[in-house]
């Protein structure tokens, strides 16, 4: 009997053990497996961080400057390989836009495997903004001129070089459009078509679009005519801006004179005449004290009228060229501005009809 009950309880007290291994199995299975995706986690997030720094970044496009060629609702891949990353600018938190307000780290650029061309689609840092380049507000407009071009705009046209820009066709502009006598033009058949009327004082349309719209309206039974519509030199649009950068030349987003795109290395005289077009280059964006002694300049406590120019800038602008507050009104962007190149939409989403544009998924850019 009692060699039973000593039986007994020790099969009690193994069954209580196994009972506590598999517990404890459990609870180191569970660690495990809670290390597991805290690692994976962590890892995952390591490497999002580094390649939204050295190698791709996501941006929306939020505005119509960039229509036809980009679309409000594009989401896009930035690629910051084709220039080079920069490396961090400022100490912040990753992901959540948080940063100390101020502080900028020395920072370079890493080596790309090309420069900036013309006609490249850029996304920047918005020049106009103060504070460290990396917090400042991205933008995205295409490179119509490029370091050490020259380049002039005539009748709303650019001359680059000497030789007019070769269009897009996916460029839209605004066209005067006149219509035949007692008839109408109608909105939707505009819009189907892919134009946008736009309200204008008159009987005439202004109707914003590409060329190949124009050229297709143009044999409409009821249009009269069919031109680009061009400010006078005279025309300041102050509604916009109260001073433009092509203002500084007495001129306007459609006429400017001849100059130079700043590149590294230039020497240019400064004068009283051409201040406007260097002076944020000088202070803003290469950081120099500069004040006036008559007609000459002191910058940095020396007396001089020559500044060398420190780093490449690029003349930008948008796709929609009436709709487009661009280089035109703000002036030049900085190399250490640039955050890379716009490379694929990768999804797409229409506003107005609250659907996706499936046709535009996976598009690379040009």
């Amino acid at each position: 009997m009692a060699e039973k009950k000593e039986e007994n309880k020790k099969k009690r007290q193994d069954r209580r053990k196994a009972l506590e291994d598999r517990t404890r199995q459990d609870t180191t299975k569970a660690k495990s497996w809670a290390r597991e995706w805290m690692d994976a986690l962590i890892f995952a997030a390591v490497a999002a961080l580094i390649i939204r720094a050295l190698f791709l970044e996501a941006f929306r496009i939020p505005t119509p400057s960039m229509e036809s060629s980009l679309m409000t609702g594009d989401f896009l891949l930035v690629s910051k390989v084709h220039y080079g990353a920069r490396t961090p600018m400022s100490v912040g938190i990753p992901f959540t836009g948080i940063y100390i307000r101020g502080l900028e780290v020395p920072w370079f650029r890493m080596p790309g495997f090309m420069d900036v061309r013309r006609g490249d689609i850029l996304v920047f840092n918005y020049p106009v903004d103060d504070g460290v380049v990396s917090q400042k507000t991205n933008y995205i407009k295409r490179a119509v001129a490029v370091a050490g071009d020259t380049m002039a705009i005539r009748n709303k046209v650019f001359y680059i070089n000497g030789q007019p820009e070769e269009m897009e066709e996916t460029f839209e502009q605004h066209y005067h459009v006149t219509v035949r006598e007692r008839l109408r033009l109608s909105e939707g058949k505009v819009r189907a078509a892919g134009g946008r009327v736009l309200p204008s004082p008159g009987d005439a349309y202004r109707i914003n679009m590409t060329a190949s719209v124009a050229d297709e309206m143009e044999r409409w039974p009821e249009i009269e005519q069919v031109e680009p519509l061009v400010l006078p030199i005279s025309f300041n649009d102050n509604a916009r801006q109260p001073f433009t950068f092509a203002q500084g030349f007495r001129g306007n987003y459609h006429h400017m004179p001849e100059i130079v795109i700043p590149f590294e290395g230039q020497t240019v005289t400064l004068s009283d005449r051409n201040w406007h077009m260097y002076s944020d280059i000088v202070t803003r964006f290469e950081r120099n004290e500069v004040s006036r002694a008559g007609e000459r300049f002191v910058i940095n406590g020396d007396t001089t009228s020559q500044y060398t120019i420190q780093q490449d800038y690029y003349f930008l602008v948008g796709d929609s060229r009436d709709n487009s507050e661009d280089s035109r009104f703000w002036g030049f962007v900085p190399d250490d501005h640039v955050v890379g190149r716009a490379w694929i939409i990768y999804f797409s989403w229409d506003g107005e009809r609250m659907l996706p544009r499936f046709r535009r998924f996976l598009n690379r850019i040009n």
